[in-house]
């Protein structure tokens, strides 16, 4: 089964947690889990699809997990999505019904309440493994978000090679204030947790001392979270109890990851992956956790690297390629998008990730960036944005930094990085200069006052390229 710890005869059998999730001020119990859902399930069974609110509250854990139950599959809806995004998510997504809370602009769909209260006890057979789970919906950076189906067995299968990974067992209290719009959240927190069995802890929002009170032994984050937890020296220091952090979505800046191992005692776990593939790879709970790393490749997954021309690249550490998948977690294509499906996998079945990345002698994974936004080529070199940014997070006068390639006549690519900070631009050049190859130095240096990031904590580099010739700097 895919939630095998809301399987009735195991809480029958002794197996209930009196607050098996903690979510917007209530407790769930296990037995409230079940009996709660499945009396959501009775009342969406039949359904094709099913759009849900993704706000963190009880009845949004309730409408996802009743949908696994009665096998409909659910649409994640970001609750801030603007209503155009949102209008294309339910067209395209074909969704009938609103589960749970509603947005002011339904948009013509039925809404059918979560009663909190309600409990059902009816037993329902298992979904097939190749059964649609979920249909998550991109971030829509290179046009209309497109829908990423995604199967019970490739759920199962990740959140499997991650307990195995992280050593996460039904004994974890897992925390986290994340989006549940997204793999992160949902998946691996929410899902994860009722497949695992341990209890889990919803924050709201990812503050700092929300986490610290929380006494969790295992934290999900994002960069921007791992920032604001290292700003607080004290809140840091009361989750060195916890057994692990695992920091996604986003690379975590060297200076962040070297800080929070300083406070906490436990350098943070990092790990990659996507909607289409679920975490392919990441750092173990029992191996080496290396600052700028994502780790080895879980359970089943392989990678590899190719050149511009389709050749393998060396695993030295150094050679930037770019990186290709095969995986049991892999996406089941994109809704009503033939097209692009066919586009995102090569003639052998590589999965292209379009991230950049490098790979040293040990399996160990690097990933530079998007292909598309993160590799430079200037003055015949090919160059990681990431790299240069890593360098310039480490200038005390830099709190966060971003770097871009512009046209330019002359070298092809002309290196801009956008920081927000205090120092001196002519200095930073200069800096990253010494620090690494020449052709390597950014030709401008723009200090601003905030850098453009999605609800996820990633940079937004598109935008970025839009300011160059703006009056912002």
């Amino acid at each position: 089964m895919l939630l095998t710890s809301l399987n009735p005869a195991a809480v029958a059998g002794g197996a209930d947690i009196g607050d098996a999730v903690r979510i917007d001020g209530g407790v769930l119990s296990r037995s409230d889990l079940v009996g709660a859902a499945t009396s959501v399930a009775e009342r969406v069974g039949g359904a094709q699809r099913v759009a849900v609110l993704a706000k963190p509250t009880a009845a949004t854990v309730l409408a996802v997990t009743g949908c696994l139950i009665a096998g409909v599959p659910v649409v994640p809806v970001p609750a801030d999505v603007g209503t155009a995004e949102r209008r294309h998510i339910l067209t395209d997504s074909g969704a009938q019904v609103w589960l749970g809370e509603r947005p002011d602009e339904p948009e013509g769909l039925p809404h059918i309440p979560v009663r909190l209260h309600a409990r059902s006890w009816h037993r329902y057979q298992e979904p097939a493994p190749e059964a649609t789970a979920l249909i998550m919906y991109t971030s829509g950076t290179t046009g209309p978000p497109k829908g990423v189906l995604v199967s019970r067995r490739a759920i199962a299968a990740d959140i499997d090679a991650l307990a195995e990974a992280w050593q996460w067992t039904p004994d974890d209290t897992l925390v986290h204030g994340l989006p549940l719009f997204h793999i992160h959240g949902l998946v691996l927190g929410l899902l994860g947790s009722l497949r695992i069995g341990n209890r889990f802890v919803h924050t709201g929002k990812p503050k700092p001392t929300e986490y610290a009170a929380a006494r969790g032994s295992l934290y999900f984050g994002v960069p921007t979270v791992w920032s604001r937890v290292v700003d607080d020296p004290d809140t840091a220091r009361a989750l060195s109890s916890a057994r692990l952090l695992v920091s996604g979505s986003a690379a975590l800046p060297v200076p962040v990851f070297d800080k929070l191992a300083e406070l906490t005692g436990h350098p943070p776990v990092e790990r990659y992956g996507a909607s289409e593939t679920l975490i392919t790879v990441s750092t173990r709970a029992d191996g080496e956790r290396r600052p700028g790393w994502v780790g080895l490749p879980l359970r089943g997954v392989q990678t590899r690297l190719v050149d511009d021309d389709g050749a393998p690249c060396a695993h030295d550490g150094e050679t930037i390629g770019r990186l290709q998948v095969q995986t049991p977690t892999i996406f089941d294509g994109y809704l009503n998008r033939a097209e692009a499906t066919a586009e995102a996998f090569d003639a052998d079945g590589w999965y292209r990730t379009g991230d950049a990345a490098v790979i040293d002698g040990d399996g160990m994974h690097r990933i530079v960036g998007r292909e598309s936004v993160d590799m430079i080529k200037t003055g015949g070199f090919r160059v990681g944005a990431g790299e240069i940014e890593t360098v310039l997070l480490a200038h005390r006068g830099v709190a966060e930094a971003a770097v871009i390639g512009v046209p330019d006549d002359d070298l092809g690519q002309r290196i801009i990085a956008f920081i927000v900070g205090d120092a001196e631009p002519e200095a930073l050049i200069s800096y990253v200069a010494e620090q690494l190859s020449v052709h390597k130095r950014p030709r401008e240096v723009r200090v601003v006052d905030s850098l453009p990031r999605n609800a996820m904590g990633k940079l937004l580099k598109k935008e970025l390229a839009g300011w160059v010739g703006d009056e912002r700097e």
